[in-house]
């Protein structure tokens, strides 16, 4: 159990998805990928799982044609079904099988591995973010998904995905939005610009069809939402479910120095306030001494 643990968020998709050539002389790990199987693609099914709902008929048709062309080029990763014996449930490439069936294929290339559901799961969210063309909040609930079941902090999803911290903290910061306002966002209605400068305004679902009906840009957004009495300062203060970091960060300090430790951090502005609640003067001596030694 230890060695999945180490696995590693950014061993990515280059192993898992046998895009790099394992050495020959390494027989056992050839044996456990079992890499070139075909397998009958009525045995093969989507994992029930799979945190990605939508496949677009457009582009699952380009992909049918080019498969028809081609052929499958990645193989599918896929895990014999826990449910089935003889089966096969796909961890990776749900849309090339959906493709295939479309081409009419009778079998697809596939690699088997051992895949428990949490790292099912696991791999699953982060091919869809790394691989598809996702919406702004598809690809932020991937993010959220990962942060909560498996306890992934957003400096280590910055790190394993080659993306920045703010990028990821920004897209998160969409989930606060009203659903209709989401939604505009999967349509591709409003842009991530768009929905950021809606993020934490009372009338932001008025506002987000204003912008669709009129066609207004990021910059005329922010002037109408300063023309209608609320700047992007107010907007600032109004009170967000605080992150996983957050929190995290919290119950750290709070175990270290034995007091309830409380933070308010604005993202926006990149600054804030740590709290420290003591129960009477002489833990608060105790903390002095804590904070003194230090020097």
């Amino acid at each position: 159990m230890a060695a999945k643990k180490n696995r590693g968020l950014g061993r990515g998709l280059s192993a898992l998805m046998a895009d790099i050539q394992e050495p020959e002389a390494d027989q056992s790990r050839a044996e456990t990928r079992r890499a070139d199987l075909s397998i009958p693609i009525e045995r093969v099914h989507p994992n029930p799982d799979q945190p990605r709902r939508a496949f677009t008929q457009e582009a699952l048709e380009e992909l049918s044609a080019s498969i028809r062309e081609k052929g499958i080029i990645q193989p599918l990763i896929v895990r014999p079904d826990p449910a089935n014996d003889g089966e096969y449930q796909i961890v990776a490439g749900e849309r090339r099988w959906r493709a295939a069936q479309m081409a009419q294929l009778h079998e697809v290339p596939a690699i088997i591995r051992e895949f428990d559901d949490t790292e099912v799961l696991e791999v699953a969210i982060i091919e869809n973010i790394q691989r598809a063309d996702l919406n702004p909040i598809e690809e932020a609930m991937g993010y959220r998904q990962l942060m909560d079941r498996f306890s992934h902090t957003q400096d280590r999803l910055a790190e394993a995905m080659g993306k920045s911290r703010s990028h990821i903290a920004n897209l998160m910061r969409l989930l606060n939005l009203p659903e209709d306002v989401q939604e505009h966002l999967r349509r591709g209605d409003l842009s991530a610009g768009h929905a950021r400068a809606l993020v934490g305004h009372e009338n932001a679902s008025d506002i987000a069809r204003q912008v669709i009906s009129n066609g207004l840009s990021v910059r005329e957004v922010e002037k109408l939402m300063r023309a209608s009495g609320e700047s992007r300062t107010s907007r600032r203060s109004v009170p967000q479910p605080k992150d996983a970091d957050t929190k995290a960060l919290e119950g750290d300090l709070s175990a270290a120095i034995g007091m309830k430790v409380t933070i308010d951090h604005d993202a926006a502005q990149g600054g804030g306030r740590v709290s420290i609640q003591y129960r009477d003067l002489t833990q608060l001596d105790d903390l002095l001494r804590l904070l003194n030694s230090q020097n």
